[in-house]
């Protein structure tokens, strides 16, 4: 695990308000650089709320409280200000352009040009440069990504939110669709980001997930904060303990179970 103790983002007595509903009240997040910080809750616990602030969806001004980037105070007016700022959001949905080439999806925006003139094979060098920053150079970056698998394709989209030298990457469910073989080649791709010195959070279900790659975790319930853990010190029962909001004294809920993968299919069957 990292021992990164620079505060890269926090996020201080956030509160928002959809007319008379409390989404947020008073929440907490402090992102290190170098750090892997996952965000546990239930539906409905406010993390999407959070990540629509960071995202600069729910502007400064629509919300209370204090969002501070690399000790400078931000107020995000837009998504395209968030990016600009160096806040990456990879969402659970991809925004990948199925038809367009890996090449052409991880420098979408950004296409190198002569004579006025996408440059071709300067877009594909510099989309194997990207790949291979973060230890991705097997995938082609001249195949299509709807023949991609969906593994893949999850890795080229959080690659593609790094191109901007983000500081902060923000992943939403990024293992929720992918087999248990998928998942450990995203989180392995996400431990390579952290050693760059990129603060990431992970927001995630799987609480075995984070556990296996976060350094902290900080469990949000009702829209305030209602536990921070490090990760080597703790066990998915005091977690879901914080979720549920379960005392300390009563037993804590079955453990979710593991995502384990089949050791037989057996299909077509009659």
């Amino acid at each position: 695990m990292s021992a990164a103790t620079e505060a890269r983002l926090r996020m201080r007595g956030v509160v928002k308000r959809f007319g008379g509903v409390v989404a947020l009240d008073g929440a907490e997040l402090e992102a290190r650089a170098g750090e892997i910080l996952g965000l546990c809750g239930e539906n409905g616990a406010g993390k999407s709320t959070l990540l629509k602030i960071l995202a600069g969806v729910h502007v400064h001004g629509s919300y209370e409280g204090e969002l501070v980037l690399d000790g400078a105070r931000l107020e995000l007016r837009s998504t395209a200000a968030a990016r600009a700022a160096g806040i990456a959001i990879v969402h659970q949905e991809l925004m990948l352009v199925p038809e367009m080439t890996v090449a052409e999806n991880l420098m979408l925006g950004r296409e190198p040009r002569r004579f006025g003139f996408v440059d071709g094979a300067a877009l594909e060098a510099a989309a194997r440069t990207l790949l291979q920053r973060f230890g991705e150079d097997a995938i082609d970056v001249r195949a299509k990504v709807g023949t991609l698998g969906i593994g893949v394709q999850q890795v080229v989209e959080i690659v593609r939110a790094l191109g901007d030298d983000a500081k902060v990457l923000v992943l939403d469910e990024p293992t929720a669709a992918l087999s248990v073989t998928q998942g450990v080649e995203v989180l392995n791709l996400v431990e390579r980001v952290r050693e760059r010195g990129v603060a990431v959070v992970l927001v995630s279900h799987h609480i075995a997930d984070v556990l296996s790659v976060a350094d902290r975790v900080v469990v949000l319930r009702l829209g305030r904060n209602a536990g921070e853990f490090r990760a080597s010190e703790t066990t998915s029962e005091a977690i879901i303990a914080a979720i549920m909001g379960a005392a300390p004294t009563e037993p804590a809920p079955p453990r979710p179970p593991a995502r384990v993968a089949p050791l037989r299919r057996v299909e077509g069957t009659r």
